[in-house]
């Protein structure tokens, strides 16, 4: 096999580790300092191991021009938004970088910066992983770890005929995010573009949301919503043999989304569709609806009924008079 070019703007392999990625693993005992090729670990009785893994690439997943630790973050986050959606704890995480010969040592640094900073928000660490260069693109890959009460984990099949649709948060924010930084909207005032933009670099992973409402019991089907609201919700009803129907006027979105569907009502299905939104996205018997509003309520937490499950398959979209929507696409594809 042909070896890998040298990137001469790193240090070795073995120091770059023991400068940059020791420190994240310093408070995971299992992790046994980064010095084997392992972690060990175990979950308490009565608790199963969750895990998710995701990979991200320079110009598909981030722009090229996205600060480092934002890119390590959002990394991280959308893991956890995951293991959010089944009630996981989150444990830990394993990592790959296969960094390109354009990182240098302080893009590096600045990067295990933000992964200190989540580890520490979140009670968790590095377990290990392979560090490896690549003539390019950079390609980063994280697994992450967490244990939930053994066989209560919310499951995308569950849903049943008769039951609600809810969302966490807002839709919408991460893809309209993506086009601000692309420089479109150059109208929108400062504040929104601000808002937009963070919510597109930062996600923010329901992880107590999605722990409290997998131990109401009350939740039928739970994921996150990361492909987009209607193509993820058609997972649910493809995995649920069910048929949805998702009305628009009730999506929830924030003010910022607003300012621009104000403008023009065309951008719709962006909020529908876009993705990298990082809510969770559950079904429930309409008597259970009430009790899960107040659990989020407790957590200051928003959801909201958008559409209801019935026989049959498929996802229809309807506005507020109920006529279908026709949409171009109902969400993002690798290929």
């Amino acid at each position: 096999m042909a070896r890998p070019p040298d990137n001469n703007r790193l240090p070795g392999e073995f120091d770059l580790i023991a400068r940059y990625f020791k420190p994240l693993a310093a408070n995971m005992p299992g992790a046994l300092g980064l010095d084997d090729d392992v972690c060990t670990w175990a979950p308490a009785l009565g608790e199963e191991l969750v895990l998710t893994a995701d990979a991200l690439v320079a110009g598909i997943h981030f722009l090229p021009e996205d600060p480092a630790d934002l890119v390590a973050r959002k990394m991280l986050r959308v893991n956890l938004s995951d293991l959010a959606a089944k009630g996981a704890r989150p444990v830990g995480y394993l990592m790959v970088t296969a960094f390109s010969p354009d990182v240098d040592e302080a893009w590096v640094a600045t990067f295990c910066e933000g992964l200190a900073a989540d580890q520490a928000e979140f009670g968790i660490g590095l377990m290990g992983g392979d560090t490896v260069a690549t003539p390019g693109p950079l390609t980063l890959s994280l697994t992450a770890i967490g244990t939930v009460p053994a066989g209560k984990a919310p499951r995308r099949n569950g849903a049943r005929p008769g039951d609600a649709v809810l969302v966490s948060g807002s839709i919408g924010d991460g893809a309209l995010g993506l086009k601000v930084l692309r420089n479109e909207f150059p109208g929108l005032d400062e504040t929104s573009r601000r808002y937009l933009t963070n919510r597109y670099h930062l996600p923010q992973p329901r992880v107590d949301l999605g722990r409290a409402l997998m131990e109401s019991g009350r939740v039928h089907a739970m994921m996150d919503v990361s492909d987009g609201l209607v193509a993820d919700l058609a997972h649910i009803a493809d995995a649920s043999h069910v048929a949805t129907t998702l009305r628009a006027n009730a999506v929830p979105v924030s003010e910022a989304a607003a300012a621009i569907l104000a403008d023009d009502m065309t951008r719709l299905p962006l909020i529908l569709t876009g993705g990298d939104d990082y809510e969770l996205l559950l079904t429930a018997s309409p008597d259970a609806v009430p009790d899960l509003l107040g659990i989020a309520a407790e957590l200051d937490m928003r959801l909201t009924i958008v559409g209801e499950i019935a026989p049959g398959q498929g996802v229809t979209v309807v506005d507020r008079d109920g006529a279908a929507l026709e949409l171009a696409s109902k969400g993002y594809r690798h290929f």
